[in-house]
């Protein structure tokens, strides 16, 4: 059995972390996470949705660590983990984590590497591993900040402090808070308005926004011009102008 199940319909590819109770990250969940972040790579998929039930993810699997550390190899899951991130943060289409329960540490991380965090009433998300006597290992130190503020990063890394769904979305850690029986449907409506719209240009976008992040002004400037340029040259930039002229609802195909 996969411990990430691949679903796909319209366009949307959900993946669900499935290692209960808590979908604890383990060393097998994070291969298999690799494979479906390739599968959603598709370009039939115009968007993605990242979930878990009934948490998104309580964190590492804290067993492993204390293996790893015997071994001498405890560095090893957090790199993993981090390059599984990485890859979902570079998927050129919009990603949505639909976080119920608990989303801390490496859960916290994974979801921080979506375009999106949508969170049920009930969730609660932190970075813990203070408090283990650790740091953030899969990007909580860089990812966190520049959501959320360095001040408000420093006080959930160094007091390893979790906070509820509305906190959180008062701080810019959340970007929607649903009922808990809603989550679902209402992260399903976001990702399929996404992916009716123009794939190439949302890609563009995300690229700018991702990789912009930190260059020098003329840098960023280049990285978003030559995101326009492959926009201007798409089917999808002349559906759109072509529906603007005529006033009429744009028809994007995804290229």
């Amino acid at each position: 059995m996969s411990l990430v199940e691949y679903t796909a319909e319209d366009a949307v590819a959900v993946l669900t972390l499935n290692r209960p109770p808590v979908n604890a990250l383990c060393g097998d969940l994070i291969t298999d996470l690799e494979a479906v972040i390739v599968a959603a790579g598709d370009p039939a998929i115009r968007a993605v949705v990242l979930t878990g039930a009934p948490h998104f993810a309580a964190g590492a699997d804290i067993s492993e660590f204390r293996e790893a550390m015997r071994s001498g190899g405890g560095d090893v899951l957090a790199a993993r983990l981090s390059a599984a991130v990485l890859s979902l943060e570079r998927l050129p289409k919009p990603v949505i984590a639909a976080v119920r329960g608990f989303a801390l540490g490496g859960g916290l991380e994974l979801a921080m590497g979506c375009d999106f965090r949508y969170l049920a009433a009930g969730a609660r998300v932190g970075q813990p591993e203070i408090l283990l006597g650790l740091i953030p290992g899969a990007g909580g130190t860089q990812r966190l900040p520049r959501l959320v503020g360095p001040a408000r990063a420093r006080d959930l890394v160094y007091r390893g402090r979790q906070v509820g769904a509305e906190e959180a979305l008062a701080m810019g850690l959340a970007d929607r808070v649903v009922p808990d029986d809603e989550l679902a449907d209402v992260t399903l409506a976001a990702a399929r308005e996404f992916a009716a719209g123009p794939t190439a240009a949302l890609a563009a976008a995300k690229r700018a926004l991702n990789e912009g992040w930190g260059l020098g002004l003329s840098e960023a400037l280049a990285v978003e011009a030559a995101g326009f340029s492959s926009c201007f040259a798409a089917e999808d930039a002349a559906e759109g102008v072509a529906a603007f002229l005529e006033k009429r609802p744009a028809q994007f195909k995804g290229c």
